[in-house]
């Protein structure tokens, strides 16, 4: 498994949506565009399997850190990241890039901002991938109806509060959030290097309060009447998440028009970094049909 990105590979920077993103690059400029949005607590780096791979098949392929995260844009308050506005980060960016339509590839938050993305803004999205992140308009009442997976999720009412969860996350050198990685991963997942990687990331100046402020606007989440996914979609998901169960992703694709799940069993929440090559062939397959 080569890792053809370093997490130092320089970047550009595009405003959008009144802030100004920090991505990563690659493929022909002319190739169909592939936008491709982490999740907490990762930075562009967590695609850096999957970056090359697209670029090879002929797709430009941007990968942005996401508002609050890493070198992008941190704005204050925890308004300024409800899934409207992270929806229209993502136009945004395509807009930037001289792009009318283009393709989503989300996992865990990015996966909630695609599918809200491409509900939101169908004329846009050409085709939705999702990796182990359900649709936002579901959740809650999957939630309420399994107790277990509200049991699962119980952090996200940490995250709630004031203060308390940057203190415990940035003590003893982030040691919380690196053991979680590690947790909830397959053994070997993430190298000392990755870990280091990822704290230079969470130590940018406002980035921990920013990530959390994800969880924080999930209280005004905006109302969408029409939920409905008209992209092709395709559902990729680890069967061994520990934090969303798989009927989250059923539920999921009550709302698509066209949409299909791809099961991996041997993987976690952290599919594309354990089953690569897997992930790939069917990101390409999906993308180029």
């Amino acid at each position: 498994m080569s890792q053809d990105f370093d997490p130092s590979t320089p970047g550009n920077r595009h405003p959008t949506n009144g802030i100004t993103l920090h991505a990563v690059e690659a493929g022909p400029e002319d190739g169909p565009l592939v936008i491709l949005l982490h999740g907490f607590p990762e930075f562009w780096w967590g695609w850096r399997y999957q970056i090359g791979p697209l670029a090879d098949a002929g797709f430009r392929v941007l990968v942005p850190d996401q508002r609050g995260y890493n070198l992008s844009d941190k704005p204050d308050g925890r308004r300024a990241y409800d899934l409207d506005i992270l929806a229209g980060d993502i136009v945004g960016l395509a807009d930037a890039l001289g792009r009318q339509n283009f393709s989503l590839v989300g996992h865990d938050w990015g996966g909630l901002a695609a599918w809200w993305a491409a509900s939101r803004h169908p004329d846009r999205v050409e085709k939705l991938a999702i990796l182990n992140a359900p649709h936002p308009n579901v959740a809650g009442a999957y939630m309420r109806s399994h107790p277990s997976q509200m049991v699962r999720s119980l952090y996200v009412g940490f995250f709630q509060i004031p203060f308390l969860p940057e203190t415990m996350l940035s003590a003893n050198g982030h040691r919380s959030l690196k053991d979680a990685l590690r947790r909830t991963s397959r053994p070997g997942t993430f190298s000392d290097a990755d870990i280091a990687a990822y704290e230079k990331a969470w130590s940018q100046p406002g980035a921990l309060t920013a990530m959390l402020n994800w969880y924080r606007a999930l209280p005004f989440k905006p109302s969408m009447r029409d939920a409905a996914v008209r992209a092709p979609t395709l559902v990729i998901w680890g069967s061994k998440d520990q934090f969303l169960e798989k009927g989250l992703a059923e539920a999921s694709l009550s709302l698509c028009e066209k949409g299909r799940i791809r099961w991996i069993e041997s993987a976690s929440h952290w599919v594309q970094h354990e089953e690569p090559e897997a992930v790939n062939a069917a990101l390409v397959e999906f993308l180029k049909a």
